[in-house]
């Protein structure tokens, strides 16, 4: 059982084992999610399958236990750790009488309630309502009728019209003001160029400390917390080192295993940025024991947007947590692989900056870093 809060939306969880090998894994980071979403986990219903129901996800023995569970403590939402088709969401609301939410749609709404820039507003907002659009079947009634909560932040409280139409024009508005961002967007990378900066991108799973590293390393004071997706705007600063020059250092939005298409496709011209680096630091929390499905999951991403043949460093992040000792790990070619440290309490650090020392003097003489 969970503690419920004097306020906030309060909800039944739902995951099922369907064979995978990292389910208390995803668990726990399934109630991070909605812990970083603002609502309060009532209790969590487990079940096993081979494979989804296709009319209800969970089958009709689960989901009247589900109902029964959500009766009982009164939840007001039912959040599944799963991606549900329309058909499923419309059905399982019908069956249970209150909201479902999806993964996906829980995602979008950690996303709305984070966005701060004007440009990552509408990338979530563009999201939102192409996630929303494959769901036109169960009619904006539905939406209409809510005031807010898991799932409806954003467009489903101001943008959505009981017109199609309407909300094709408010996508393709949003599309253009986009593309307007971009083309800025790479009449300044451009002119780095000309100025021969190494950009070095900070990438990772969310929640590894990307924001802690950029923020030691920089002193730019980025927002900061153990939460998911603490970080949305993408944040460039430029770092000094000492006579060696500088870069340009970029804080990028987390990756998570399983994100939505939408919001890749959404943040597509933001996440160009790590495509187009000379280095990527990838951010890795040494403590997890998901780690390397973490590693996966990030690749992943990077394989989607380009960015997959951008040279690597690892940042094996958090040693202290395992009483870790700082260090620099080459492969075989003398290439440095990984750097063990701690953003939090800075050791380590010294090793990094080396790092990026290196990269920025193979930059200024025209050479390759000796980064794998």
């Amino acid at each position: 059982m969970f503690d419920r809060p004097a306020s906030g939306e309060s909800a039944v969880l739902v995951q099922l084992d369907l064979g995978g090998k990292d389910f208390a894994e995803r668990l726990s980071e399934f109630e991070l999610l909605v812990s970083s979403a603002g609502v309060t986990a009532l209790e969590t219903v487990h079940g096993r399958r081979q494979s989804p129901d296709a009319a209800t996800f969970a089958g009709k023995g689960k989901v009247q236990e589900i109902g029964e569970v959500r009766r009982a403590v009164g939840a007001e939402v039912v959040i599944f750790n799963h991606e549900l088709s329309a058909g499923q969401q419309r059905n399982l609301e019908k069956i249970l009488e209150c909201r479902v939410v999806d993964r996906t749609a829980l995602i979008l709404d950690i996303f709305a309630q984070r966005a701060k820039s004007f440009e990552g507003k509408l990338q979530v907002e563009l999201a939102q309502l192409e996630h929303l659009a494959t769901r036109l079947v169960r009619g904006w009634t539905h939406l209409e009728r809510q005031k807010g909560g898991i799932g409806l932040r954003g467009p489903g409280e101001k943008q959505l019209e009981t017109d199609r139409r309407l909300l094709g024009k408010r996508v393709k508005m949003l599309k253009e003001r986009l593309a307007l961002l971009e083309r800025q967007r790479g009449v300044r990378r451009r002119q780095r160029g000309r100025n021969e900066l190494p950009t070095v991108s900070i990438v990772g799973y969310t929640n590894a400390g990307k924001s802690t590293l950029f923020n030691a390393l920089t002193h730019a004071g980025a927002y900061a917390a153990d939460q998911l997706f603490a970080t949305l705007d993408t944040t460039s600063r430029r770092l000094y080192l000492g006579e060696e020059g500088r870069i340009i250092l970029s804080d990028t939005v987390g990756f998570i295993r399983d994100l939505p298409h939408a919001l890749v496709a959404a943040f597509h011209a933001t996440l160009e940025e790590t495509a187009n680096a000379d280095l990527l630091l990838h951010v890795v929390d040494s403590a997890s024991d998901d780690r390397d499905q973490q590693m996966a999951a990030v690749n992943g991403v990077l394989s989607e947007i380009g960015a997959a043949d951008v040279p690597q460093v690892l940042v094996w992040n958090k040693i202290d947590l395992r009483a870790g000792e700082p260090g620099v790990d080459r492969d075989e070619y003398g290439k440095i692989a990984r750097v063990r440290m701690s953003a939090r309490t800075g050791s380590g650090l010294d090793l990094l900056r080396s790092v990026l020392i290196e990269v920025a003097q193979e930059k200024s003489s025209g050479g390759e870093a000796a980064v794998s």
